[in-house]
């Protein structure tokens, strides 16, 4: 027996995803950040492009096990399909570095959550350059 599938007209599609390592390292080091109790959230502005946002997951091995991880990975993805992406402006990239707190968060909060952590990069102005302790001017 068949289990029942919604009708593809009735899915939300995909979000398009970063794939490179450079991608999630250039988020990581230029873009501005929001930390929220599941995850934190990295945005960056790509040069002069106005495609659809990207995004990006990282569940690190102090996460949790396999097991968790991939759970951890499943619940932000749909999540994010399921309208955590709403706020995303089109031209940045967005990666979700995970906390052990997304895996049993409820999932109303966890698509609560990226909307708001959305939402606040784009109220500050994400697409800026954050500044590394180095660029800070020094004190007298």
């Amino acid at each position: 027996m068949m289990a029942q599938t919604p009708a593809r007209e009735k899915l939300s599609p995909r979000p398009e995803v970063l794939r490179r390592r450079r991608d999630f390292v250039r988020v990581s080091r230029v873009g501005a950040r929001v930390a929220m109790p599941a995850f934190t959230v990295q945005a960056a502005a790509r040069d002069g492009d106005e495609a659809p946002a990207r995004f990006g997951l990282t569940v690190t091995k102090k996460t949790a096990g396999a097991v968790g991880r991939n759970r951890i990975r499943r619940r932000l993805r749909e999540a994010l399909r399921l309208g955590g992406a709403l706020g995303a402006k089109p031209g940045r990239d967005y990666v979700f570095v995970a906390r052990r707190a997304a895996l049993a968060a409820d999932f109303a909060d966890l698509v609560a959550q990226m909307t708001e952590g959305l939402a606040r990069l784009n109220d500050r102005g994400a697409a800026g350059r954050r500044r590394k302790q180095e660029d800070r001017p020094r004190e007298p």
